[in-house]
Formats: structure tokens, sequence, C-alpha cells
């Protein structure tokens, strides 16, 4: 369409637009930091001009000034989910485990996410959330059951408050709205928290979920863990938003720009995403600014579209270390105590092989169960139908011994 504008009419007075022209929410409170938000490494802020500066005020870095008991949390969960990463991944190279989407490097937003939820809470992960499912208290060798490709889920989402991993992306995003809008219209306290990493923003289903979350004001907290590359995409490919959280603004709902390797960060950030949509404010959406140090998965070879210099940068900017350095210099942690953590890690991962590798295989008739509340006929006559071919297979077996004991009793033997 081509706009005209006639001379001599610029000054003239022109109709107000119709109401719904106008916006119906101010934009600049829903848009997210200019830079991911830090705690770790952070000095403390400057003090107030004509304040006095004591020797406890410089102290109070943000970290300094956080609860001890939920660094040294923090930090314990970390060491684990690390060694929890390494363990899964050997699975994978012995059989053990199917595929592995590994979290190394991505441990903090893993961790955090777990951590701000409540018993009733919910939480929705994807398929490479299973550090999260693990911290946030499931039995690590039933959440690894579906990647080792057994049967279902492999937890009760009902007993666990996990939903299934979703190995489709953002599919599960909707579901998430829909359970937290059920919820508050039931009058239930319960907060939903689905992860997805910077792929699953481009797919459709990303886009109902928000747009709808921010519709019925549903209280759900969206983290998608940017990670860089969508297996092999770098995020340039995928969008070109100044951020994801920026896309929050046009959803109606809060963006937050957070550094994805720092715990504490995310944990504040990400407690107050909750905070909010349990008091009634509705969601929001936060994207932590995070690497994937490892591959897609087991299956992946990285080095295809991505240079080890890059991978390098990151690791110089681990969770692990980030949080480490900070609490020995606060004089939190000391050798001792992380030589301890190590330990424990060691434990956990050695109680995860034992276990693994003690795991009977499923009967084959189990993949029909779970499938619906009530069987269908036509699921219902796949498992006769597999019962049915076992049991030929069985009898056709025993005729074959049969005959072969006949043959050398004949001849003899």
């Amino acid at each position: 369409m081509t706009v005209v504008e006639h001379q001599g009419q610029t000054d003239a007075p022109r109709p107000a637009p119709p109401p719904h022209w106008r916006p119906r929410t101010d934009p600049v409170p829903l848009l997210p930091d200019a830079e991911p938000y830090r705690l770790l490494g952070v000095a403390a802020a400057p003090a107030k001009p004509g304040a006095r500066r004591t020797k406890a005020s410089a102290k109070k870095s943000p970290a300094a000034a956080a609860d001890p008991a939920l660094l040294r949390r923090l930090y314990a969960e970390l060491v684990r989910g690390r060694r929890y990463n390494a363990q899964a991944t050997a699975l994978t190279r012995q059989g053990r485990l199917a595929v592995y989407p590994s979290t190394t490097g991505q441990e903090a937003a893993e961790i955090a996410a777990a951590l701000v939820l409540q018993d009733q809470d919910w939480l929705f992960p994807s398929y490479r959330d299973t550090l999260a499912v693990v911290a946030r208290g499931v039995d690590p060798l039933e959440t690894l059951t579906l990647l080792r490709g057994d049967k279902h889920t492999g937890y009760d989402p009902h007993a666990t408050r996990v939903a299934p991993l979703s190995t489709p992306l953002a599919t599960h995003l909707p579901h998430a709205v829909g359970l937290a809008h059920a919820a508050r219209l039931r009058g239930d306290d319960v907060v939903a928290l689905a992860m997805c990493g910077d792929g699953g923003t481009s797919e459709g289903d990303f886009h109902e979920a928000l747009n709808f979350a921010a519709v019925w004001q549903a209280p759900v907290v969206f983290l998608v863990q940017n990670n860089g590359y969508a297996i092999s995409v770098p995020l340039d490919k995928q969008t070109a938003a100044p951020s994801l959280a920026h896309k929050a603004v046009g959803y109606g709902m809060p963006g937050r720009l957070v550094d994805g390797n720092d715990v504490l960060a995310l944990h504040e950030v990400l407690g107050e995403a909750v905070l909010r949509a349990r008091t009634g404010g509705g969601p929001t959406l936060v994207e932590a600014v995070t690497y994937r140090l490892d591959a897609h998965t087991n299956a992946d070879d990285a080095t295809r579209y991505r240079e080890a210099e890059e991978v390098e940068v990151w690791r110089a900017h681990d969770p692990v270390r980030l949080l480490e350095r900070e609490l020995l210099a606060l004089g939190i942690l000391d050798e001792d105590a992380i030589d301890a953590e190590r330990e424990r890690a060691e434990e956990f991962a050695a109680g995860l092989r034992a276990r693994l590798n003690a795991d009977a295989d499923p009967h084959p008739e189990e993949l029909f169960a779970h499938v619906y509340a009530t069987p269908t006929p036509h699921l219902a006559e796949q498992a006769e139908q597999l019962r049915a071919e076992r049991e030929a297979e069985a009898e056709g077996a025993a005729h074959d011994d049969a005959a072969t004991h006949d043959d050398e009793r004949e001849s003899g033997r």
C-alpha cells in the first residue's frame, strides 16, 4: 500500500484511533535485562554517597549476602549433577543407555529449576532435562528408563509431580499451561515450570503455550535454556529477536535474561518468577544463556558445526567452577569440603551403575500397559497378537529342540 501525504494537510488534527488500537500494556516493564543477570563474581555495590563504608559492608557482594546453607546445597547439587552427566554418558558407550542428551555445562539451570519448586508444584521437562528431574527427587534409575528404551516414562508423573520427558520439541508447554490453568480454576496452589531449549522457541507449540498462558494469566514459568544450538543450527539461524527473552513482550508477559551458568542468579530469578505466578501475577519467560559442553547427544558429532576454541571459552565459564571459586573466596568451602562432595558424587554414580546393571529386562507385553487408562480394543488386539506370536515362536523352538534331540538319539550320539 502506498501512503500519499497531501500538501497543506500535515498540521490538520487527526482523528484519535479507537481504544482497541492502543497498546493495552506498557511494554517497558516487560522488557528483559540489557545483559544477562549475574550474581556470582559480581563485586559489592558501591556505597551510597556519604554512607560509612565498613569492612563488613564492603564484603557484602551478592553471594556474600546469600544464605550459606543455600550456597552449599547448590554446590553439592552441581557436583552431583556433573558426575551424573558423566556417568550417563559413559553408560551409552557401554550400551546400557540407548541415548543420552547431556547437560554438562548446563547444570546450573537444571538444578535451580528443580530447587525453586514446592512439593505441590509441577515440573515439565524436555528430553534433555533428566538432571532437573533427579534434582526434583525422582529416582535416577527411573529417570533414565525412557532413554534406556525399556518402557514408557519410567516414573509415575502423578506421584512425582514431574510430567513425562518430552522428546518432541515444545509439545509439553501447552500441557503445562493447561495443568496450571486448571489448577487455578480448582483453587489449588500449584505452579508449573516448563523447560525447553532455544530450538523449542521456534516451534508453534511455544507460541500457543505462551499466548494462552498470558491471556489466562496462568501460573506458569517458562525456562528456555539457550545453549547456542538446536542440534547443529546456531541461534542466529533460528531467530532475529534481540534475545529469546524479548519474545515475552509480544505475549504480554515479563521476560528475564539471566546468566545460565550462574546458579545463584538463576535461583533468584526463577524463584521470583515462581512467586509471581503463585501470587496471581501470571506467567514469566526466563532465558538462561548457557552452553552445552558435550555434543547434542552421544550420536552427534559437534566438531562438524562448532570450533574447539568456542567450547574452551565456555569451559572457562563453567557453572561448577564459577560457584566453587566464589565459595572458596568467601570461606564457605575449603578443599576438604570439595573432596567430600566429590566422594559423595562418586558414591551416587557407583550406585546408579550397579542398579542399571541389575535391572531386569522388561516383559515385552508391558509395552501395552499404561498407554491408556482404559485400553482401547485396537490396543488389546495388538497385545493379543504379540502374545500369540511369542507363544508360536516358543512352540516352534521347542519343536526344533525335540527334533534335534531325536536326530542325535537315532544317530547314536
